[in-house]
């Protein structure tokens, strides 16, 4: 992990509070130890620092390679100890890096979409996270953010409402060998589910367009 991680989330705090209203609500679901796969749903650029400033463990999150290359966003994303990965293709040095996440016992951070959502509706959910939970057998837990969505051009000057929505982890048993690409797809829409529940109406979509469908 980053030695800037905790430098980060006071910073991140700090810009919140001043500049926003946020209330984060089930923090007492957060397991203290062990590996943990934090899923969520992805609206803006600023989701991982404040999920990760939010949330009482330390997350190493998977963010798309195109968020470092802006020096900025780059100079965040590992502050918090994110790590690119590429959507395009199975990117099994992103992959080891998640395993070995987990399997020194941290949370792992991950947003099933694999991008932001254009209209802030919670999008279907591609099969890495749910392949990552299977092959390690780390417990999930499902995180809904909303409001981030307006954290754009002059959107902090009006003090958005954020809230970040943590709900009760779930168990996943660690599959050996080949999953079954249905297995992963129906681990994939459950987690999905999970997340909408978590969210207001206007944000969570019907449950058809929550489920992988080809992907």
């Amino acid at each position: 992990m980053a030695k800037t991680y905790y430098p980060s989330v006071l910073l991140v705090k700090f810009l919140l509070f001043s500049l926003a209203r946020f209330q984060v609500e089930g923090t007492e679901n957060v397991p203290k130890a062990g590996p943990l796969i934090v899923v969520s749903n992805h609206l803006s650029r600023t989701d991982p620092p404040i999920i990760g400033s939010a949330i009482p463990r330390r997350i190493a999150f998977m963010a798309k390679e195109e968020l470092f290359r802006s020096p900025f966003m780059a100079a965040m994303l590992k502050g918090f100890g994110a790590f690119p990965v590429r959507k395009q293709e199975a990117d099994r040095t992103a992959l080891r890096r998640a395993y070995s996440v987990l399997e020194n016992g941290l949370a792992l951070g991950v947003f099933p979409e694999g991008t932001r959502s254009k209209d802030a509706v919670l999008q279907p959910g591609m099969l890495g996270a749910a392949l990552i939970a299977m092959r390690t057998g780390a417990p999930v837990l499902p995180v809904a953010i909303y409001g981030t969505e307006r954290l754009r051009g002059t959107g902090f000057l009006w003090r958005p409402a954020i809230t970040l929505h943590i709900g009760q982890p779930f168990p996943v048993t660690r599959v050996e060998g080949r999953i079954p690409r249905q297995q992963l797809q129906d681990l994939t829409n459950f987690m999905m589910d999970r997340i909408a529940q978590l969210l207001p109406a206007r944000y969570q979509g019907a449950p058809d367009r929550r489920v992988v469908l080809g992907r």
